[in-house]
């Protein structure tokens, strides 16, 4: 099975109930695969941006410092 973030075009307008304002460095490349996203999606790139963050946390695999067995 191939593990994929899929976007589709934004069909309803839903804002989520909690949110805060943060500031976030990234590479200019990165950001323009966003904004070129966001144009073909319909939907904002903070909204992508929130839910490609979502989808590492909930794929993400972290293997402590000892977890060789010692």
């Amino acid at each position: 099975m191939e593990d994929r973030f899929v976007v589709r075009p934004k069909k309803t307008d839903k804002k989520e109930d909690k949110s805060v304002v943060m500031t976030l460095r990234m590479d200019r490349e990165l950001q323009e695969e966003f904004d070129h996203l966001s144009a073909k999606s319909d939907r904002s790139r903070n909204e992508l941006m929130c839910r490609a963050l979502r989808y590492a946390l909930e794929h993400l695999e972290f293997i402590p410092e000892n977890a060789d067995g010692e």
